[in-house]
């Protein structure tokens, strides 16, 4: 199910469980990070889901959340799915969801995600450009992608 949730029902809880999900999905694909990159995104990231206009969860029946996707300005910022829940279609689900309801346009993928690159080619997604840094300056190469 997915779910909406507007700044005030974005408490502590619910952030660091997010947090969590992000490191645990960015361990498992994300393989070009040390433990120090980690380590240096991880506030960065907390602060990115306190205050992204649109923040997505998707839960299972149980309420339990397996996956989040960040919006801004018609752009997809994040998209962390827990490893356990990868490929039962919560990342599809969600990205189709913000096409269709909040009219996403783009989103920037770390070219050494090639799992991410070819996810988003198959949602419709192509590159437009590349980056030779990332947003913080690190030599972790950006595709920036486009809807077709």
């Amino acid at each position: 199910m997915i779910n909406s949730l507007s700044s005030p029902s974005r408490n502590v809880s619910l952030l660091q469980n997010l947090l969590h999900i992000w490191e645990e999905s960015v361990r498992s694909t994300h393989l070009f990070l040390s433990e120090k990159d980690i380590a240096a995104l991880r506030p960065l990231v907390l602060q990115g889901l306190s205050g992204i206009d649109q923040l997505l969860l998707y839960t299972a029946e149980s309420g339990a959340p397996l996956g989040f996707m960040g919006v801004q300005d018609h752009k997809i910022e994040m998209l962390f799915i827990s490893p356990g829940a990868m490929g039962q279609g919560i990342g599809k689900r969600l990205v189709t969801h913000a096409i269709d309801h909040l009219n996403v346009q783009s989103v920037d993928v770390n070219e050494q995600n090639p799992q991410a690159h070819g996810f988003y080619e198959h949602m419709g997604f192509d590159v437009t450009e590349r980056s030779e840094l990332d947003e913080q300056g690190n030599p972790f190469p950006i595709l920036h992608m486009k809807l077709r």
